[in-house]
């Protein structure tokens, strides 16, 4: 593949990676792992990406965690390999599910702070929006992918 388009694809996915919130190591490795259709090492995502493989090893907890890649051990082998695994924009919506989780339950444990020391207008707006976006994150995890073709 020519270097050019190859880098263009790192620079899509890590564009797509941290407008959702995460670091620029997530999509450059899910961009390797298209650009490399077999398992990759760990060394090699390594070399591919840029980043150190303990940066890498890392990041690809959470790519698992959202069932983006497959972690492999071959017998024999003391290796670590990496593919994807599932459907990538599912991960895709799981990784973004997840971060809003995130945040609505970090801001509502923030605000609880400021609810009993005085219950102001304003922070029971802000409770509201956030029960309101809680809806709406929970909509959302219910829309279907589109089926390959």
């Amino acid at each position: 593949m020519d270097n050019s388009v190859q880098e263009k694809i790192f620079t899509t996915f890590s564009s797509i990676a941290t407008s959702l919130g995460y670091s620029e190591v997530h999509g450059r490795i899910i961009a390797a792992l298209l650009v490399n259709n077999n398992p990759v090492s760990l060394q090699e995502l390594s070399e591919s990406t840029g980043y150190s493989p303990a940066a890498i090893s890392l990041s690809l907890d959470l790519l698992e965690l959202v069932g983006m890649i497959r972690k492999i051990k071959n017998a024999g082998d003391r290796k670590l390999y990496v593919r994807l695994d599932g459907d990538l924009l599912e991960g895709l919506r799981n990784a973004l599910l997840l971060k809003l989780q995130k945040e609505i339950i970090t801001t509502k444990f923030e605000i609880e702070k400021y609810t009993e020391e005085d219950g102001t207008d304003a922070v029971q707006k802000l409770k509201k929006e956030l029960d309101r976006l809680q809806q709406y994150v929970d909509e959302l995890a219910k829309v279907e992918i589109p089926k390959r073709e």
